[in-house]
């Protein structure tokens, strides 16, 4: 692979299951906080756990924030994972943090209610909404593994590739043009995780 990715490490976790997925996949990368770096990205990974008012305050105190955006406007792939997923729309409930507004909407915290317990912990089924080369081979409904307490909320139910159902359905999976998005952790989700990262090193969004 000659093209430069970069998995961006903003201080927000998870970094170390990537590094052994891509690994296992055979892929080269680097990870890296260096804006310039991320910038010139020929494909980014986001991912990240924890909250997103802080994990938005280490991106723009870094500049990784606009750098995200240079490398995300110039068309190279993104792929947000967990928090990388949520921090990609306007907004989240979690501390009214303001998010990087890539695609409209917000962030909603699951409520206990019905015997749900928050957070959301352990696997469920994603079904696929439309088809999308994220999911290239991967059986429809079939299982990730989730961990947050909070969830994607599109303005634009177009973009939504996947959901799953936890006391509701909530979109587990955006899309659009050469930016996407799960909630899920596929880096910690078997094959099919594994799959599923495969299919965005190799995807070519045009």
């Amino acid at each position: 692979m000659s093209e430069k990715l970069i998995v961006v490490d903003y201080d927000a976790g998870n970094l170390r299951s990537v590094q052994t997925a891509l690994d296992h996949l055979g892929f080269r990368f680097r990870i890296s906080g260096r804006p310039d770096e991320v910038a010139g990205a020929d494909r980014l990974i986001v991912p990240g756990v924890g909250e997103a008012r802080a994990a938005m305050e280490r991106l723009s105190a870094s500049g990784l924030d606009e750098a995200i955006r240079r490398a995300w406007k110039r068309g190279s792939p993104l792929l947000g994972i967990c928090l990388g997923c949520q921090i990609i729309f306007d907004r989240s409930e979690e501390r009214a943090a303001r998010c990087l507004g890539f695609l409209p909407g917000t962030v909603e915290r699951f409520r206990p209610q019905g015997g749900r317990k928050v957070p959301h912990m352990g696997w469920n089924r994603v079904r696929q909404k439309r088809p999308h080369p994220l999911f290239d081979g991967i059986a429809e409904g079939e299982y990730f593994y989730f961990v947050h307490s909070y969830y994607p909320v599109p303005k634009e139910a177009e973009v939504v590739i996947g959901e799953c159902e936890y006391g509701a359905r909530f979109a587990a999976a955006v899309a659009r043009e050469n930016l996407a998005a799960c909630q899920f952790h596929p880096e910690k989700s078997g094959d099919s995780g594994l799959r599923l990262l495969d299919n965005f090193l190799r995807w070519n969004p045009g």
